[in-house]
């Protein structure tokens, strides 16, 4: 059991334009882990993918020590991948294989995990600043970090739906990243996929990630009042 209790909201919608949601994610308290997952778009059934990494994640049993908790993401995670290359290989589709994004936070006492693959985001609020805690594996993100654009010209860049890694990708193995960190006291966590993003900036995600009440849901109803285009999904944690 996660020793320190935090409480987590969450929400999701199709968005103002999609009839299909394939975003998926979960929210386990008990063991302090929690994800968001964006299906590809574009490509064959990425409802499908996104709903495999995280019913993956969701079969990890209770009562793991933290250190096997982590193991046991990181293999969910591997899994999927395993599962959404095989039915690749066993279903030649034009509009390629399913694949998904995959952003996860572990919470362990005083100290925290991320994994992620993609461009679902995890971000941190502390003492009035947000810091977002994951780096896109995206072409527009090469792009930013080897300085051929600026950050502001990304948002509305025409490869912005370009994912450079995902979980069912062609890449035989998977390479996850990983980055720790300390909890302290009204720390709040964000996870969300793209869509909240294409909706909300920097400054109003960290206003709003700061009131009372049920975040995730205020969030995605701001996407919606703004007709998002696509799948939105949120994932509070608040650390008391």
């Amino acid at each position: 059991m996660n020793p320190i209790a935090e409480y987590s909201y969450h929400a999701t919608d199709p968005g103002a334009f999609r009839s299909e949601n394939q975003d998926a994610l979960i929210s386990r308290p008990s063991l302090g882990v929690y994800a968001v997952a964006d299906g590809a778009g574009g490509h064959r059934d990425g409802r499908w993918a996104a709903n495999t990494v995280i019913d993956a994640i969701a079969a990890i049993p209770e009562g793991l020590p933290p250190s096997q908790r982590l193991s046991a993401i990181r293999q969910s995670i591997a899994h999927a991948h395993d599962t959404l290359r095989q039915a690749a290989d066993e279903c030649d589709d034009p509009r390629g294989a399913a694949a998904t994004t995959v952003a996860v936070l572990l919470l362990e006492g005083d100290y925290f995990v991320v994994l992620w693959v993609g461009d679902s985001r995890v971000y941190l609020l502390r003492d009035g600043e947000l810091i977002q805690l994951t780096h896109d594996h995206t072409l527009v993100q090469q792009m930013v970090d080897s300085g051929a654009i600026m950050s502001r010209e990304g948002r509305n860049h025409p490869h912005a739906n370009v994912i450079t890694r995902a979980v069912g990708s062609s890449d035989p193995e998977l390479a996850i990243d990983k980055r720790t960190g300390t909890v302290l006291p009204g720390d709040r966590f964000l996870l969300c996929s793209d869509g909240l993003l294409k909706t909300m900036d920097d400054d109003e995600i960290c206003h709003a990630l700061g009131q009372g009440g049920d975040v995730a849901a205020a969030m995605v109803a701001t996407a919606l009042r703004r007709r998002a285009r696509d799948n939105v999904s949120a994932v509070v944690v608040v650390r008391p």
